[in-house]
């Protein structure tokens, strides 16, 4: 069974400018997933694809694999996800490489765990669902969200909900942002990933951050320390 890993990174980022390969505690911030998918042991291959050459030599330095330069149209603001890692895989097949599997990494996901994406994999291949990505829980609930009006007063989303005690409520989960799992098949035929051909796996919300600011890029460093000092801590606690 073969299994390739496909990193999309393209060079135009512009809140933060060349932020996948921005240095993130002492390495490009790709190098991070690239590390974890290596360490996984489940891939063939580990492809990343950009349109940068920048990028792309960074991603060789790490381990990763450039076999092709992502064509331009497949490289704007506007372009999703889905329809870069579809035309890596039509280009593997077209070099008769035949992966059963693709997992989709995001090259800004520097918590990923390798505990986890061993784990989508397992219950891809346990569910017999057409994919398995990463979720993580909302911290508050989206019962109980308020916007702020034009005149700029608050309203409530749901009013219905507004004097409901927040354990009475249904959880609500959101998409992680660090790993898409699915069969090839589904990729290629554009098969949605939000229904019922899809399974979740949950992800503690201390190991998510989406990073799309500075805002963000901030948080991300202060989280890394959190959880850095969290297991020299974990290890001092076991240390005999």
């Amino acid at each position: 069974m073969k299994n390739v890993a496909i990193i999309p990174a393209r060079g135009g980022s512009k809140r933060i400018p060349r932020k996948n390969i921005k240095n993130f505690h002492g390495k490009p911030m790709m190098a991070w997933p690239i590390e974890a998918a290596q360490k996984s042991e489940l891939f063939d291959r580990i492809i990343v694809s950009t349109d940068d050459e920048e990028i792309a030599q960074v991603a060789r330095d790490y381990g990763a694999e450039i076999p092709f330069m992502r064509p331009k149209e497949l490289a704007d603001d506007y372009t999703g996800t889905n329809a870069v890692v579809k035309h890596a895989l039509e280009w593997l097949r077209e070099n008769d490489y035949f992966a059963q599997y693709a997992c989709c990494i995001y090259a800004t996901a520097p918590f990923i765990k390798v505990e986890y994406l061993q784990a989508g994999y397992e219950k891809l291949l346990s569910s017999g669902k057409d994919y398995v990505f990463s979720v993580t829980n909302f911290p508050f609930p989206i019962q109980r969200a308020i916007r702020v009006n034009s005149k700029d007063e608050v309203e409530p989303f749901f009013s219905e909900h507004m004097s409901s005690r927040s354990q009475d409520l249904e959880e609500a989960f959101h998409d992680a942002g660090q790993f898409y799992w699915g069969k090839t098949e589904a990729y290629l035929h554009e098969t949605s990933f939000f229904d019922s051909t899809t399974s979740p796996l949950v992800i503690p919300r201390q190991f998510v951050q989406d990073i799309d600011t500075i805002e963000d890029w901030k948080l991300a460093e202060c989280m890394f320390i959190s959880i850095q000092y969290s297991n020299r801590d974990s290890s001092d606690i076991n240390r005999p």
